[in-house]
């Protein structure tokens, strides 16, 4: 007889994968009731049943890393509470280069493995073949062995986790089809279920979409965005080996390879660079451990570099050929979070084949920012808000999961662009950079000129762990800001109006800067959450008494309008996002005034136009909104323009500044200019873990104009004194590059990573942002110390301060 389906519950989670029996697993313990998970076929039939079973803890962050780290540690417990054999072993891991480049790139990762309290060892080629029999090691310049690492039975896992839900009162039902998730006054309410010709509903608070490749068309029917797609994922099994040992799991990337021995059975499994999407017209009804149709010349240079990499494989007989559906997202991070179309409507969907290592602590991270309602920690590398709506788009996800699944074995060089799915969003003048010699990147679908080529140089990427092709074109755009113009494209800003009888009282609640400012006042601040960590760091122009203009990096505006709608109670208030209606020329520079001067009667004096203010200006026909402000160090102007105007004015910029050593520049220049200058990053140097004050932001902090999110956790650690400081660092050496993830070394000790790197052109070196731990420590006592960073395993003597280095009395933006 079948289980009955409740009519009620608090949450019903969608899926029966690892992910949601993870969900279920951890809010089961956490000691909620009333949880239910609808499995539509059978618990796991969808992907988690064909996984390969990796266990890696390292990951790209400290906090994804401590979640892999959380997913090992339960795996290994798991067994136990449940009697479910979960066979999880710690057999390590061994990565090998083939590479000079690939070498750099593992020789990091073990630093930042060290950084985040992971064991890691670099060995030689002879210490890989003694863990490794039988492989050829004749061009392996560098491997990393950790020995931690494991491998596990993805189906046990998910059925353990299962069980351990139901032990702790979960309802887990198979055989249920979730049809649609209802909602009323965007809100969810619950499901809509089928079950043969049966059908119900359950009314819920929550639910959690974990529905893998079918997450994203169920989503759709909502309106939420859950960009995803199925590929083809292919692997080999060998016949049993005679008197093969256990071996570590092996990854050889520059072969996009990987080895696992399983029971006296070795298998490969790929990610090839050109994937195969597949599911494109929807997955058939009665998907249920399904596998796809063989595809062997697809896999087929793929094994003849495994033949001779592990020659027994040239004599072991291919027991089984798999070809099986994976779901991939746009940048390989998966989703987990509330959706910010719907309040109560969950995601935990899109592991992009790391799905085993990442759904124990995704389930877990997922159930506490469920029930304490904010993520234990920054999880913003995996948050759903940072998904954009035109994304849902079938065509582009196809297009670009074709690059992504190849692009985890890929060389991750830093500034490396996606080749897929652009040009989707364009600024109006999009063109005249084109023909000016603009290099472009992506970031959330904006095409933005990274950096300019000189004439006749390939305008493309040449991708190094040294300094790329371009850095002599950064150098050179660097100092025209410096010395004497620079013009930047940021159209991709996101723009957001907040207007309303109430817009004044529901931004001074949210934001920790004051906002009863006149008219044409920019306000630099910060929006908090109750910890003191930051949620958004963006200015607020008042346009009048009751309209605000916010002005936040184009990557976290569907997250700003999440959080700003979320705090959003009876106030009289419409937010509105206006990204597109106005396009953004920043032009910075000492000689700025000048450029505007020659194309405008306006009068640019600080008396007539001091720091902070925006006013209507006149350029050339045409008229701006200018903002004075700068993400330089330098004198400037943020110039909003409607999009009609946009080329006029360009164009009107360009020929004045040809007199005053105008020079167009690219998103690289602008951060080796900010960081410079100290500015901080958000997504790397503040984040919604970081405290304001320790982040060294406490002057846009004024807890005396009365109540507003954060305003205790601010005053509590006035009291308390500082636990940590972020310091500027420059090398002292001129030649080393920092980018990010190097680690911070303070008296000979790992104490922190760099947060993030660029190169300081003027300075004549490389800087970087880092938080350094400095309980009971004054500012003295912390620069007292000796300082270093390390590279790859190198150590390199850094200059610490926590003054800007470049001009730190901030007199050139006043001039």
């Amino acid at each position: 007889m079948s289980q009955a389906v409740p009519e009620n519950a608090r949450v019903v989670i969608v899926g029966g994968g690892v992910s949601g029996c993870s969900v279920a697993y951890h809010l089961a313990k956490l000691g909620w009731r009333d949880i239910v998970l609808l499995e539509r076929k059978q618990l796991t039939c969808g992907t988690t049943w064909h996984a390969a079973g990796l266990i890696g803890q390292l990951r790209a962050s400290i906090n994804m890393t401590r979640l892999a780290k959380y997913s090992a540690d339960l795996y290994v417990k798991l067994e136990e509470e449940t009697g479910v054999a979960t066979g999880m072993r710690q057999c390590g891991s061994i990565t090998v280069a083939l590479t000079e480049a690939r070498k750099e790139e593992i020789y990091r990762q073990a630093s930042l493995a060290r950084a985040f309290d992971v064991d890691v060892h670099e060995v030689g080629p002879e210490e890989v073949l003694k863990m490794y029999p039988h492989l050829n090691i004749s061009d392996i310049t560098a491997a990393v062995h950790l020995p931690l690492d494991g491998q596990c039975d993805p189906a046990n896992i998910a059925m353990a986790l299962a069980k351990g839900a139901r032990m702790h009162g979960a309802q887990v039902i198979e055989g249920v089809k979730v049809t649609a998730v209802t909602s009323a006054d965007g809100r969810v309410t619950g499901v809509d279920w089928q079950r043969g010709e049966e059908t119900g509903s359950i009314a819920a608070d929550l639910v959690v979409n974990c529905g893998g490749m079918w997450g994203r068309d169920l989503a759709a029917q909502s309106g939420v965005t859950l960009p995803l797609h199925a590929c083809e994922h292919f692997y080999i099994v060998t016949e049993a080996i005679k008197d093969l040992p256990r071996l570590p799991v092996l990854r050889v990337p520059d072969e996009c390879a990987y080895y696992k021995e399983d029971a006296g059975k070795m298998l490969l499994g790929a990610f090839e660079p050109v994937a195969k999407p597949w599911g494109m017209n929807g997955i058939s009804e009665d998907f249920c451990f399904d596998q796809l149709p063989e595809d062997f010349d697809h896999f087929e240079p793929i094994l003849e570099q495994a033949v001779n990499r592990l020659p027994l494989l040239g004599t072991a007989g291919i027991h089984t050929f798999f070809n099986g559906p994976e779901s991939f997202t746009p940048d390989d991070s998966y989703y987990l979070g509330e959706a910010p179309e719907i309040k109560g409507y969950w995601v935990a969907a899109g592991y992009n084949s790391i799905g085993i290592v990442s759904s124990g602590g995704a389930g877990f991270a997922l159930a506490q920012w469920m029930n304490d309602g904010e993520p234990p920690f920054d999880l913003w590398d995996v948050d759903i808000r940072r998904a954009q709506p035109f994304q849902k788009n079938r065509h582009y996800l196809r297009e670009r999961v074709s690059e992504t699944l190849g692009l985890l074995y890929a060389d991750h060089f830093p500034y490396r662009q996606k080749a897929t799915a652009r040009g989707i969003r364009r600024s109006p003048i999009h063109e005249q950079l084109k023909a000016h010699g603009a290099v472009f990147g992506e970031v959330a679908g904006w095409e933005r000129a990274n950096w300019f080529a000189d004439e006749g140089q390939k305008r493309e990427y040449e991708y190094s762990w040294k300094r790329q092709n371009w850095f002599g074109n950064q150098k050179r755009e660097h100092m025209a800001v410096r010395e004497a113009a620079g013009l930047f494209d940021m159209t991709s800003f996101g723009k957001i109006r907040v207007e309303g009888r109430d817009a004044l009282p529901f931004l001074q609640k949210l934001c920790a800067n004051e906002m009863n400012v006149e008219p044409g006042r920019i306000v630099y601040t910060q929006m908090l959450n109750r910890r003191g960590g930051i949620e958004s760091d963006l200015t607020v122009t008042r346009l009048s008494e009751t309209a605000f203009l916010l002005i936040v990096p184009g990557f976290t505006l569907q997250r700003d309008l999440a959080w700003l709608r979320r705090h959003l109670g009876d106030e009289f208030v419409v937010i509105t996002d206006v990204t597109a209606a106005e396009s953004v020329l920043c032009l910075m520079g000492p000689n700025a005034r000048n450029v505007l001067q020659a194309v405008s009667p306006n009068d640019f004096s600080n008396d007539a136009h001091p720091f902070g203010m925006a006013r209507e200006i006149e350029i050339g026909m045409g008229l701006a909104r200018a903002h004075r402000v700068t993400y330089v160090g330098e004198l400037g102007w943020e110039l909003y323009i409607t999009s009609d105007q946009a080329a006029h004015i360009f164009e009107t910029l360009m020929q004045a500044g040809a007199d005053h050593g105008l020079k167009l520049c690219g998103l690289h220049t602008l951060d080796s200019c900010r960081i410079e200058k100290g500015f901080r990053h958000f997504g790397h140097d503040i984040t919604d873990e970081d405290h304001v004050l320790e982040a060294g932001l406490g002057f846009a902090v004024k807890p005396g104009k009365g109540e507003f999110i954060g305003r205790e956790a601010v005053l509590a650690k006035r009291e308390q004194g500082l636990s940590r400081r972020l310091v500027q660092f420059q090398l002292k050496d001129p030649e080393p590059l920092l980018f990010h993830n190097e680690v911070v070394v303070r008296d000979g000790e790992i104490v922190s990573i760099i947060t993030s790197g660029n190169y300081g052109h003027h300075l004549g070196g490389a800087i970087g942002l880092g938080y350094v731990p400095s309980k009971g420590e004054s500012a003295e006592e912390v620069l007292a110390s000796t300082y270093e960073i390390e590279i790859a395993g190198v150590r390199h003597s850094a200059i610490a301060s926590l003054k800007p280095l470049y001009d730190p009395g901030s007199l050139r933006v006043r001039m």
